[in-house]
């Protein structure tokens, strides 16, 4: 037995599935989970000594790789004057000064602690600041575990939620109505069919939820026209596009504005962080400036603002890092076609910039029904395979591939070679 199957036999004795969080299980794909000892650059190392080449990321914020020294420095020089106090520091501002100089549309920012906080508090904020109840949500798209987040279709498509979660009351979820991504029509129906009772219309930009979903040409400006006429707002879950596809997001990415943007671990440079954002106007209607009350012992933890703004200043420092990310993410999906073609396996890859995903499935993926189609065994099979050859993908089809800008041209190369030959043991 391995030294991380021993870890997991323990894990599961006093962890809920030996696990802190479901996809970390391995339930999806089988085997036992590895247990990472460290992260250098684009490898991680687990507790055998085995390294692997790694596109998980962290789920997306170590877009500098691992242990970037600067981002290391800066942690350091921060916590040796202290962890948490519970009172401001300088850095919040720093932090809250930074996010808006390179974020259209915000105008202040209140931190918290996760990407489910910022969306939790979002929508309560939206639905403060319009007086109105219900929120639009899109199948397939994940906005963290708060209740009225975890939803599924009900009946139709004018129906209200259900919950998708034990736990989770209809009353908490009778408020939320479920849309089709890519669906201008769906979002129509239930504006209409619910007219002056929409408060927002939540949506992640690049679907990463549901592997990596595009948004079609004129969808996001289409939400934004739809919620104008209606008096909803918009609000951009950036907590895995935010300072990923670009600098400032993807309204700076697709030219699209939303009214409020949620971010999450990114801004932390990965430690536990989040954040919403928008026009001040909105944001002084939150405590202790106005009625929408939201609070957090750590929120701003010093720590964690030290090593977010030290990435986000790497970032500021050296914008050819987007394009860098991008050309090795589009390097991987083309080699991918191209090795699939080759070996006769039906797959279909999407990349938006540093974003990819591979199905298997011959269907264009463009919803989360398209999605769905793909072949999960298959998927199974090919992470196994990558894994065995020293390649971290995310356990699950479901998840998007992060690449940083620390992948080198040989991890790249490597990448596709391992994945040639996984394709071809399919």
């Amino acid at each position: 037995m391995s030294r991380s199957e021993e870890l997991f036999e323990r894990a599961k004795k006093v962890l809920p599935g030996g696990v802190n969080s479901p996809v970390r299980a391995f339930r999806a794909v089988g085997g036992s989970p590895r247990f990472v000892v460290k992260g250098l650059g684009s490898h991680i190392l687990d507790e055998d000594g085995l390294e692997y080449i790694d596109y998980i990321g962290s789920w997306g914020p170590m877009v500098l790789g691992h242990s970037h020294p600067d981002i290391l420095k800066a942690v350091y020089d921060r916590m040796v004057n202290g962890l948490s106090f519970g009172a401001p520091t300088a850095l919040e501002i720093e932090m809250a000064e930074k996010m808006i100089s390179m974020v259209p549309n915000i105008e202040m920012v209140r931190m918290v602690n996760s990407g489910t906080e910022a969306v939790m508090s979002a929508l309560r904020l939206a639905r403060g600041a319009t007086g109105r109840d219900k929120i639009i949500k899109f199948e397939g798209c994940y906005h963290g575990h708060s209740d009225s987040m975890l939803v599924g279709a009900g009946s139709g498509a004018l129906t209200q939620g259900e919950p998708d979660s034990k736990g989770v009351t209809k009353g908490a979820a009778q408020d939320t109505l479920m849309a089709q991504y890519n669906d201008l029509a769906s979002v129509e129906r239930l504006l209409d069919a619910n007219l002056g009772q929409v408060a927002a219309v939540i949506v992640e930009p690049v679907a990463a939820n549901m592997g990596v979903v595009p948004p079609k040409n004129g969808f996001l400006q289409g939400l934004r026209d739809l919620c104008d006429k209606h008096g909803a707002l918009l609000i951009f879950d950036e907590v895995i596009t935010g300072f990923r596809l670009a600098a400032g997001g993807a309204q700076e990415y697709f030219g699209v504005r939303a009214d409020l943007v949620t971010f999450g671990k990114i801004i932390g440079g990965g430690m536990p962080v989040g954040a919403y954002a928008g026009s001040r106007a909105l944001m002084e209607q939150v405590a202790p400036c106005g009625p929408v009350y939201q609070a957090g012992t750590l929120s701003g933890n010093p720590v964690a603002m030290a090593a977010g703004l030290a990435q986000l200043q790497i970032l500021t420092d050296h914008p050819e890092v987007y394009t860098v990310m991008e050309t090795s993410a589009q390097y991987i999906a083309n080699h991918l076609r191209a090795s699939a073609e080759k070996h006769g396996v039906k797959m279909q890859v999407n990349q938006v910039g540093s974003l990819l995903c591979p199905y298997f499935t011959d269907t264009p993926v463009d919803c989360f029904a398209a999605a769905k189609t793909s072949d999960t065994k298959k998927y199974a099979k090919y992470f196994n395979e990558m894994l065995l050859r020293g390649v971290y993908l995310a356990p699950s089809q479901f998840e998007a591939m992060f690449v940083s800008s620390a992948h080198t041209q040989k991890d790249l190369a490597f990448t596709v070679q391992a994945a040639d030959e996984s394709l071809a043991a399919l």
